[in-house]
């Protein structure tokens, strides 16, 4: 697994990593999608996470979820088009599962890209997403996840 900074990008995932999110295939043209440690490490304690509707189409650079923390509110923006299948009513419930369990229980949306083709060009395998990793941490002045 790559650890960049003390923050851990499990190598069986996917990245967008100029939206600092993850991507889980599912086997079935869907994608498992959370915040990165990385999202989180400069997040902070989420307090709030709103999703949208299943059901609802996201262009791609639109905000599938808006999360609070005590630092910051923001849009979670996909980098393609999706339908969204599903998301976690677990995280609505309980924002710190973001923190807490970032690649597990903390996941956001479930979704279902309008082209396969357009994920696949967008998304970096965990294996090769480290050197990317460093110098995005570095372009935003993030020193990193461990404390």
């Amino acid at each position: 697994m790559p650890v960049v900074k003390g923050c851990n990008l499990p190598d069986d995932l996917l990245y967008d990593v100029p939206n600092n999110l993850w991507y889980r295939p599912e086997g079935d043209g869907t994608f498992t999608v959370g915040m990165t440690v990385v999202a989180t490490g400069m997040a902070g304690a989420l307090v709030a996470f709103t999703a949208k509707k299943v059901g609802k189409t996201i262009e791609g650079g639109k905000s599938v979820a808006t999360v609070e923390s005590g630092k910051w509110v923001g849009p979670a923006k996909i980098g393609f088009d999706v339908e969204i299948v599903a998301v976690n009513d677990n995280l609505t419930a309980n924002p710190k599962l973001a923190n807490t369990d970032t690649y597990g229980e903390g996941w956001m949306v479930r979704v279902k890209p309008a082209d396969a083709a357009a994920a696949d060009a967008l998304l970096t395998p965990g294996a090769s997403v480290a050197p990317i990793y460093e110098a995005k941490m570095a372009a935003d002045e993030f020193a990193g996840c461990a404390a």
